[in-house]
């Protein structure tokens, strides 16, 4: 059961994921058309098509129908939270619209009352790939987070956590195969390479992102520690951090001396701890650290796909 603390720090992050993700695809993807996937792909398309609905209406009615699969599909926990982003991102997308409007010229942003902030151009710089370098990098470490959450932000991210269920895919290579063709599409709707090329690069990179935020986000230290003292390294693992340790016998190859290996995993923030501990019991002990974020049993990931 989390604590409170653990609660708060959760529906922090989850928010601050959607916030990085709608102001990626406001500020970004949508007024340079970069279509790299996903729902905001899909919606930057129609909205360039058929212009008379805004780019966030047509978001927030795709994730609606959308919803209805995750639910069935992934379950009423992740299909909650996956409702819950989506509405949120699509309201910070339409609070965007109002605050921060894209206005054709400077006289028509004069106009406007002072509690709004338009921006009188097509886009906030004239510099694409730098645009397309921000648009990605928002959404796609927006996307990991709330992945890492459990949950989506709807819409073609379902399709990714529901090939990732019951496939082996990992979430970036089943995003690259549900969102490829809304970027490929791009192509033929603006008849642009450039734009199509830019759609592609950013999709490819989104995925790329989306895994190593992800692992960077889940990476932990595998700790081998060699020593005269397990005792109290195991007390402090175990009371301390609240892992468990595995011990067995060995022997000292050049000094024949009986020891013990203990091998144990911890997060990273508890990593410095631990190795600061060990070395204050045992100034002779051994230790070998290793990053990893795959680990599967109690206190880390209970199933592959978690």
């Amino acid at each position: 059961m989390k604590t409170r603390s653990e609660k708060i720090r959760y529906v922090l992050l989850l928010n601050f994921g959607i916030l990085l993700m709608a102001a990626g695809i406001y500020f970004f993807k949508a007024p340079n058309g970069f279509a790299t996937g996903g729902v905001s792909g899909i919606s930057i398309i129609l909205a360039r098509l058929f212009p008379a609905v805004s780019q966030a209406t047509y978001m927030m009615v795709i994730n609606i129908a959308l919803l209805i699969v995750g639910v069935l599909v992934l379950g009423r926990v992740c299909g909650f939270l996956t409702i819950y982003c989506a509405i949120m991102m699509s309201l910070e997308n339409m609070l965007f619209e109002f605050f921060f409007p894209f206005v054709p010229n400077a006289a028509e942003a004069s106009a406007m009352p002072p509690y709004r902030f338009p921006i009188p151009s097509g886009t906030l710089t004239d510099i694409p790939l730098m645009e397309l370098v921000y648009a990605v990098m928002l959404t796609g470490i927006g996307a990991a987070i709330i992945f890492r959450c459990k949950a989506s932000s709807g819409g073609t991210d379902i399709v990714a956590l529901i090939l990732k269920k019951y496939t082996h895919m990992n979430v970036g290579h089943a995003l690259l195969v549900s969102d490829f063709v809304i970027a490929a599409s791009t192509f033929f709707v603006y008849q642009s390479a450039e734009k199509g090329l830019f759609a592609l690069l950013g999709l490819f990179a989104k995925v790329f992102i989306v895994d190593d935020v992800l692992d960077s986000i889940n990476m932990c230290k595998s700790f081998m520690i060699i020593t005269t003292k397990p005792k109290e390294i195991d007390e402090f693992i175990m009371t301390d951090l609240h892992h468990g340790a595995t011990v067995y016998d060995a022997k000292g190859a050049y000094s024949g001396e009986d020891k013990s290996i203990i091998i144990t995993v911890c997060k990273r923030s508890e990593a410095l701890r631990l190795r600061k501990r060990v070395k204050e019991i045992d100034p002779t002990s051994f230790i070998i650290i290793t990053k990893t974020s795959e680990i599967m049993g109690k206190g880390f990931r209970d199933n592959i796909n978690n």
